[in-house]
């Protein structure tokens, strides 16, 4: 008997859920309350922002209503799309990808310390914060 392998999800749609995780980790928004305001359960939401299942497009307009952002938000910095013809879609050389930006922002973490470093009053302060993540982050274990 064969056994079925398991599709790898897409990357737009990937990108897609990711950005629609972001959105409702920044309006500190649980999956059960998005879920609700769907009509879905939780894991179904998980399934969309993992891109596990793709998400179509009324269903899209009603996840952008609730997270109130445009549709085109969930978009944005997704990868390059397919031609009919198979090629790629033309990238601009030098735009930068700004998929870290949203993989950080897709965390607890990055939204907490996105949210809370505008408010620290000391330009000192906030400079030294970015001179300790970056020492940190250049140290050997």
């Amino acid at each position: 008997m064969l056994q079925a392998t398991k599709k790898a999800p897409n990357p737009t749609d990937k990108h897609v859920g990711a950005r629609v995780r972001m959105r409702r980790m920044m309006l500190s928004m649980s999956q059960e309350k998005l879920g609700d305001a769907l009509g879905l359960t939780f894991q179904q939401v998980q399934k969309y922002e993992k891109g596990a299942n793709r998400i179509g497009a009324s269903r899209m307009q009603q996840i952008a209503q609730i997270l109130q952002v445009p549709v085109e938000f969930f978009f944005e910095g997704a990868p390059a799309a397919v031609t009919v013809g198979g090629a790629a879609a033309p990238a601009d050389a030098g735009a930068v990808s700004h998929t870290f930006v949203s993989d950080f922002l897709a965390t607890q973490d990055g939204i907490t310390i996105a949210r809370n470093y505008p408010l620290i009053a000391s330009t000192k302060a906030r400079r030294a914060i970015v001179d300790m993540i970056v020492a940190l982050a250049l140290q050997e274990d």
